[in-house]
Formats: C-alpha cells, structure tokens, sequence
C-alpha cells in the first residue's frame, strides 16, 4: 500500500484528513510518526505559497507523498483579516480559545449583517522528486455573536453556516467534513492522488 504523509502537528487537521481520505487505498502518516521534528515556517504571502513550501520541503525530507495545507478564516468586516496570519493573529502562544475571543474583541459592536466571512484552504501534494500539484477549498458563513459548541477546532465555535443555523463546531464531524473549505478542496485532491497511485 503507498504511503501519504499528512504533514502538519494540528491533531484537529490530522483527524479531519484521515476522515477525508479514508479508503484512497494510502497509508496515511504523520510527522509525529516518522520522527520528523524539523518546522517549516509558514512565511510566505499567500496559502498556497506557505502549502507548497511545506509539501515540498516534507516530501524531500521524508521521501514520502506528501500532503500539507495552509488555511485561514477572513472577515469581511477586518478586510480579510486574519487570513494567513490566522494561527498568530492573537500571538504566537495562544490557544484556540485566545483566537476566539481576540477575533470576538476586534468584532465588539459590528452588526450581524457585516459579520460575513469565508473560511479558505489550499492544499498541495508534492512527490519527493520535487513536483506539486495545488487544490482549493472556500466556505462561506458568518462570525457569530458568541462561540457554540465543542467539536473541531480553531474558529470554528464562531463560524456560522446561515444554511444551517449552526456553527462548525457544533455539526458532527462526518457533516463538517462535506461542507467545510478543507472537505471542498480535499474532493480535488482526492482524485490527484487516485491518479498517483498509478
């Protein structure tokens, strides 16, 4: 069976692509699971520039097919803040929990009709001979009033799918993983790998 490196330490994005890409027929790995402890920094200037650097870089190091991510949350109302700053926006140390309440403090007072927002991912999947190939995902909602609910993570507690009624949080994995930015591009890069495995 062909092996997939999944190369992030986000145990919230590892379950979601396990999820998302179970039974493609590819043993999926992590960095925690190769002894890979090198950190690529995310700094460059766009999501697919910070997903490429990481794909290529992890799939160089580990001679592995490698897929890595960037993503982020932009608001409207912050023009388009956090964005690719997403994981730092409340500073390096914060926890989930901080980002929530930093982004509901920058939004105290902005009416709910202005909360409009979009959740955005690029994944890349790199070989260990250097080629990349790039996907896709976006997924539109609302910062809600308040964080609801305890399933996934980052801002999900405070994005809202009008559709729904309801945050990401508070939707099952299996609904989050049709709707979510992440699921959209992980269906292109479902059929990326099928076509690698040849």
């Amino acid at each position: 069976m062909p092996r997939l490196l999944l190369a992030t330490s986000n145990p919230g994005k590892i379950r979601e692509y396990r999820a998302l890409l179970d039974g493609l027929g590819y043993e999926m790995t992590t960095l925690a699971e190769e002894a890979i402890t090198k950190i690529v920094t995310e700094s460059r200037n766009s999501y697919e520039q910070n997903a490429r650097l990481k794909a290529v870089t992890y799939a160089e190091l580990s001679q592995l097919l490698t897929l890595a991510d960037d993503s982020g949350l932009e608001v409207d109302a912050l023009k388009g803040e956090p964005g690719i700053k997403s994981a730092r926006f409340a500073g390096k140390a914060a926890t989930d929990a901080d980002r929530v309440s930093f982004l509901l403090a920058r939004l105290n007072g902005i009416p709910w009709e202005r909360r409009t927002a979009r959740f955005k991912c690029v994944i890349a999947i790199a070989t260990p001979e250097g080629q990349c190939e790039i996907c896709r995902g976006e997924c539109r909602g609302m910062i809600a009033l308040e964080a609801r609910g305890r399933n996934g993570f980052g801002y999900d507690p405070l994005f809202l799918l009008p559709e729904t009624g309801k945050t990401m949080a508070e939707l099952p994995l299996k609904t989050k993983n049709q709707v979510s930015h992440r699921a959209r591009a992980s269906q292109k890069a479902l059929r990326i790998l099928q076509r690698l495995q040849v």
